[in-house]
């Protein structure tokens, strides 16, 4: 039987990439965790490290119309009624390439009452002394235009003390405010006075945040990044390009068990339910691709 696991290496970096879900199972850098991980076997808590495609975040109540024709996707968040991070996330992907620092992985979306078209979905991890280099992919293979949007799903792990400790900056000038049961879309809102207000690095506490920021600060390449730092002087990076518009900021807060184990920092090309409101959605026509990179490296 083929191994599901794919373990990488370059300098001082090391990860495991596993086939189930695409997902980056663990990065480390020295030996220190950049990401909370998971075991090898079961099912992938709190969809760590997986990509959500294709659509990301929620999906209120599974439906959506799209050409004029109605779709539905099972309920994966019974608690607040939505589909959630899409139709990759549940597939054991297919090694496209394998070598000691880099992989590519695949699955397939197949059409049918949950979507409108197949969709060819790759996604690709490699590693120099930059970090670890990441590029998701999606290409329609069908014959019928397709909505899409995407995102990874990491928690970042800024070092050995708890969350509530750490400093984070988020270069992002709003948020999209959400209802307090269901997490779904509200309105925009300026960070401006609000304790969501991360533009300068400080410190969490006790705040609790599963939100999608955008209206983002680049730098000259486009770049934006977000960096998550630990009172002993380590952290973490992610730094993504303009092809991702939004990124949700997600303080792994859990009703029930260990919570606030890393900072979920997950690039997005659209909002929560942008199968309805249409926001930023990509139109993937017949034969067309959509690519998006993102970089995770240690600080320093």
């Amino acid at each position: 039987m083929p191994s599901t696991e794919h373990r990488l290496a370059s300098g001082p970096y090391t990860a495991v990439v596993t086939a189930r879900g695409g997902a980056l199972r663990e990065l480390q850098y020295d030996g220190r965790d950049l990401v909370v991980g998971f075991g090898p076997d079961g099912r992938i808590p709190d969809y760590r490290g997986v990509i959500c495609a294709p659509w990301p975040n929620r999906l209120a109540d599974g439906k959506y119309s799209y050409a004029g024709k109605a779709f539905e996707a099972a309920i994966n968040e019974p608690e607040r009624g939505s589909a959630l991070h899409g139709l990759a996330t549940e597939q054991v992907w297919d090694v496209r390439e394998a070598a000691e620092d880099c992989v590519v992985l695949a699955c397939r979306v197949k059409a049918g009452v949950n979507y409108p078209s197949d969709l060819q979905v790759s996604v690709s991890y490699s590693l120099d002394a930059d970090g670890l280099h990441s590029t998701v992919t999606a290409e329609n293979i069908g014959p019928a235009t397709a909505p899409y949007g995407v995102c990874p799903h990491p928690y970042l792990v800024a070092g050995p003390a708890g969350l509530d400790e750490w400093t984070l900056e988020v270069p992002a000038r709003e948020f999209l405010e959400v209802t307090p049961d269901r997490l779904l879309p509200v309105a925009m809102k300026s960070v401006e006075g609000h304790d969501f207000d991360f533009r300068r690095p400080r410190r969490v506490g006790s705040l609790k945040i599963d939100h999608a920021f955008t209206e983002l600060s680049r730098d000259d390449l486009g770049l934006a990044r977000v960096r998550v730092q630990d009172p002993a002087g380590t952290g973490v990076e992610l730094e993504w390009g303009a092809e991702w518009p939004w990124v949700q900021i997600h303080t792994g807060d859990k009703p029930v068990g260990p919570d606030r184990l890393g900072m979920a920092v997950e690039p997005m090309t659209c909002p929560p339910d942008a199968f309805n409101s249409g926001t930023d959605l990509i139109h993937l026509e017949p034969g067309e691709s959509h690519s998006a990179a993102w970089t995770i490296r240690a600080l320093p």
